[in-house]
């Protein structure tokens, strides 16, 4: 009987991260134990017929064979969502959830009701994005950051628009577009930047190149001024970044609809200016997958269900903006 040879252990760990999802093969030339849900026994180009005795072992006179160990196509990414119980956050944090093999998902509302609203998971953090500590264990060990937060005007009572009235709107106190806009995603980038995470997705929203749009007047909040002044921040970080500064949301179903870019608000001058939500969330997922979304911001849309063909190539869509801010 001939000696045992022992075979060293490669770890996906110690391989280079281009190569976790190729195969790593190893020449054997003796019998080797075989576990049938770890390794698949390859004839070699050179090698006779191979025949398999038990699960056990592998008898094999003058028959060179490999052994294929399949190694993990890619490591999970950690993603936390803020801004998860919003309604354009909550279908980001539920479609990161339906890819588990692909996300580790966190989320962070800032309240405990919020966290009981979309399930109360234990992935979900409570945090207030204005007081920079509070979120700090939400993000820390994560690999990306899907902002999703955003300062919401509240409309006045007495409101009739029967009467021909136009709504008033106004924000509470402490929660003006500068607290939540701007100094709250300071916050988060910051966080994020002291926690090494790789890539951070950004939604804003298109109309942020006109200081006299009307979301600036809602409550004198100049929302769009300091989501800009945000985005800029971003730009600035030196971490790879993508910001999207989507149109009038929708609530309608995603993946049916032609996605379209455009840069400096021009998509507002047409007709194709607003896009479901969940195309919005689908986008922000889609960041993560691919080079060509790192150090882009652009305006987003989407044409009508019934125009054009339903966007699928993600690494294509990507490829075709060159806008940096």
């Amino acid at each position: 009987m001939g000696m045992a040879t022992r075979v060293p252990f490669v770890s996906a760990a110690t391989l280079p991260p281009n190569q976790y999802h190729k195969y790593c093969t190893v020449a054997l030339s003796l019998p080797l134990p075989v576990s049938s849900s770890t390794l698949r026994l390859l004839h070699s180009p050179f090698s006779s017929s191979l025949a398999l005795k038990n699960h056990k072992s592998v008898k094999s006179v003058g028959t060179r064979f490999s052994v294929v160990v399949a190694m993990a196509e890619s490591p999970q990414s950690t993603v936390l969502v803020t801004g998860a119980g919003g309604r354009t956050g909550q279908i980001v944090y539920k479609k990161l959830k339906e890819r588990p093999n692909q996300y580790v998902t966190r989320g962070l509302v800032r309240t405990e009701q919020s966290k009981q609203n979309i399930g109360a998971a234990d992935d979900i953090f409570v945090g207030d994005i204005r007081d920079a500590g509070s979120i700090v264990p939400a993000i820390q060990g994560i690999d990306a950051l899907i902002i999703l937060t955003s300062a919401v005007p509240q409309m006045k009572p007495g409101f009739d628009p029967t009467k021909g009235q136009r709504p008033e709107f106004y924000f509470e106190d402490g929660e003006y577009p500068e607290q939540v806009d701007w100094l709250g995603q300071k916050n988060q980038i910051d966080a994020a930047k002291a926690a090494g995470v790789k890539q951070i997705v950004l939604v804003g929203s298109m109309g942020g190149t006109d200081i006299n749009h009307p979301l600036n007047s809602l409550g004198n909040g100049n929302i769009l001024v300091w989501k800009r002044k945000a985005e800029q921040y971003l730009a600035d970080c030196g971490i790879p970044y993508t910001i999207i500064r989507a149109g009038g949301l929708q609530d309608k179903d995603g993946g049916v609809r032609e996605l379209i870019v455009g840069k400096d608000d021009e998509l507002l001058q047409t007709e194709t200016r607003t896009i479901p939500r969940a195309d919005v969330a689908e986008v922000c997922i889609q960041a993560l997958n691919f080079e060509e979304a790192k150090f882009k911001a652009f305006d987003l849309a989407s044409k009508p269900e019934a125009a054009g063909s339903a966007t699928k190539d993600f690494k294509a869509f990507f490829s075709q903006i060159t806008t940096r801010f």
